[in-house]
């Protein structure tokens, strides 16, 4: 390694963490340009990034023989224009989950990578996550049997606050919190169950938050927004003026291996985890918290009444930064897979395959359960992302 790989970072907002673990002067790579609409952002960049510029239009990076790779942190809404760019551009290109907001968003960013033979790394940092990598690795090792049906709760105690209160609470952004929120776990359950999702049904409803004091039209966000947290949640305001995506959601998937799958999603529970379960042919596995130094539970003798004492425990591994680790973990892979390319934990098929499931499933919910068939990705696209995005097509 001669030299650190210079990165250029689009949207310094609720993701910013990234740009951090990305910027590690003389060791591999180093934030040297920023571009943000907001001003205030643009004005830290450089106490925040010693020697990097600043400027308003992401266009600006694409020419700049400075910048090596670029990492996509902006609204979901904004991923297809900006993303595609970049790949025009011929540079390396993070794009921060979801994907895109639809279907077609996604399918367009893949063609482009694959027209135009860039790079492109999608953010579905909990594939790092400790917990995560460790569930996977008992199903893996066959403590479980083969998987066959996997429940995931994740319950969202400041989902009022951080997804009510800002652009997250208007569908045109997101299409629904469904997608928005759920494309990691929808993402997970695919990688842990070894399929895709083929077929939804879901339920949800605004059930809190829809009738809380919001703010006006091009109001900022009060002071202390992530700080100071409101409860009960019936005792929120200063929402966005615009809130029409549910605060509850219940989703049934079929995966193309025969694994059933459930997911449900609560923006006003009173804490913030998440809690998976996936039984196989041989025992069950159920996480007790999702942090470093939290528990997976393993129960594969029986049968038995209920027991607390699993067959086996195992430990998170410890771990420091944002995301139990995992930003440091998933930044340390993108740089690696911008400079020499190959294989990686994360995958723009797998991004696309949890956007699409996402999508149908908030279809769903919008008309009364109705289920739907996940549309397929073109064969040529998964086999093309599958062989590691091999120069040449």
């Amino acid at each position: 390694m001669t030299q650190d790989l210079r990165i250029g970072v689009v949207g310094l907002g609720l993701r910013g963490a990234l740009a951090d673990h990305a910027h590690r002067p003389g060791a591999g790579s180093v934030v040297t340009a920023v571009a943000d609409t907001d001003a205030g952002v643009r004005e830290a960049v450089p106490g925040r990034f010693a020697g990097a510029v600043a400027v308003a239009d992401h266009r600006r990076l694409l020419d700049d023989d400075t910048v090596d790779a670029i990492i996509v942190a902006t609204p979901d809404d904004t991923h297809e224009a900006i993303a595609c760019d970049v790949l025009r551009a011929g540079k390396p290109v993070y794009v921060e989950k979801p994907l895109g907001i639809t279907v077609e968003q996604c399918d367009t960013i893949l063609r482009t990578a694959h027209e135009t033979g860039s790079r492109l790394y999608v953010g579905h940092n909990m594939r790092h996550m400790g917990v995560v990598r460790l569930m996977r690795d008992i199903i893996a090792r066959g403590d479980i049997g083969e998987p066959k049906t996997v429940w995931v709760r994740h319950f969202v105690s400041y989902g009022g606050d951080y997804y009510f209160k800002d652009w997250h609470a208007d569908r045109s952004r997101t299409t629904g919190l469904l997608l928005q929120k759920a494309a990691h776990d929808i993402d997970v359950v695919h990688w842990l169950a070894g399929g895709y999702t083929t077929r939804v049904n879901a339920l949800g409803d605004l059930m809190v938050h829809g009738d809380l004091p919001r703010r006006a039209p091009d109001t900022p966000r009060p002071d202390g927004w992530l700080r100071d947290f409101e409860w009960p949640p019936t005792a929120r305001r200063d929402l966005h003026h615009i809130v029409d995506v549910e605060d509850v959601s219940v989703m049934n998937m079929r995966l193309d291996n025969g694994v059933i799958a459930a997911y449900q999603q609560c923006h006003f529970s009173p804490d913030y985890f998440r809690n998976y379960t996936v039984i196989g042919t041989e025992g069950r596995l159920e996480n007790f918290g999702d942090r470093p130094g939290d528990e997976v539970r393993v129960w594969n003798t029986g049968p038995s009444a209920y027991r607390a004492d699993a067959d086996a425990v195992h430990r998170v591994p410890e771990a420091t930064g944002s995301h139990g680790g995992a930003d440091s973990s998933i930044m340390a892979e993108f740089c690696r897979f911008a400079r020499e390319g190959g294989a990686t934990d994360t995958s723009p098929v797998a991004a696309r395959m949890s956007v699409a499931a996402g999508v149908m499933a908030t279809r769903s919910l919008r008309e009364n359960g109705a289920a739907y068939d996940v549309p397929p990705l073109d064969p040529y696209l998964t086999a093309y992302f599958e062989k590691g995005q091999p120069a040449g097509g």
